[in-house]
């Protein structure tokens, strides 16, 4: 069993077997413990007073006192950068500017519709821009805008938390379904 981190501002456990049952913070580390499988290292460390006093401060900020859906910019913007191959062409044109064709290389799967509309809506936010060729035919190439490199760096960052823990991911969902079909 691992050492409880004795440095919490809260003075909250770190280690699962610190918990009675009751006390776990989430369905899917029950499901882990009950499982006989440990739980995800992000879940044996509690969120902290301290932590939790940041996220209140940072929604406050966001949503400027009332949480407002319609008018949310986190969300707004999430919604435009968490497509299905929105994170694909921007870590393609992070790597350099792009033609179309060496794009629709770069993502196999999309389909030249979907290419065409994905750059659009990139384009229209900002984070890419289209510069067209004098030549003939006329080439354009797509690149990454000042906008579009400072996302770069969070959408890096979500990356490495989602390979990181995707194993994690996978087999709460394969759990939460046993579960489910037992119910």
């Amino acid at each position: 069993m691992k050492e409880p981190i004795k440095d919490f501002p809260d003075g909250a456990p770190s280690g699962k077997g610190d918990r009675p049952p009751e006390a776990l913070r989430s369905r899917s580390e029950a499901l882990a413990l009950r499982n006989g499988r440990g739980a995800c290292a992000a879940l044996e460390r509690p969120i902290t007073n301290v932590m939790r006093e940041m996220f209140k401060d940072m929604l406050a900020q966001v949503t400027c006192g009332e949480l407002d859906a319609t008018s949310c910019p986190v969300r707004d913007v999430m919604d435009h950068i968490s497509g299905k191959w929105t994170s694909l062409l921007l870590f393609a044109l992070a790597a350099r500017p792009h033609r179309f064709g060496e794009l629709k290389r770069a993502v196999p799967d999309i389909s030249q519709r979907m290419l065409t509309q994905s750059l659009r809506d990139l384009q229209r936010d900002g984070l890419i821009s289209r510069h067209v060729f004098a030549t003939v035919p006329p080439s354009v190439e797509y690149r990454l805008t000042p906008l579009g490199e400072s996302l770069m760096p969070a959408l890096h960052g979500l990356m490495l938390w989602a390979n990181a823990h995707h194993d994690a991911i996978r087999e709460a969902r394969l759990a939460f379904e046993q579960v489910g079909e037992a119910v």
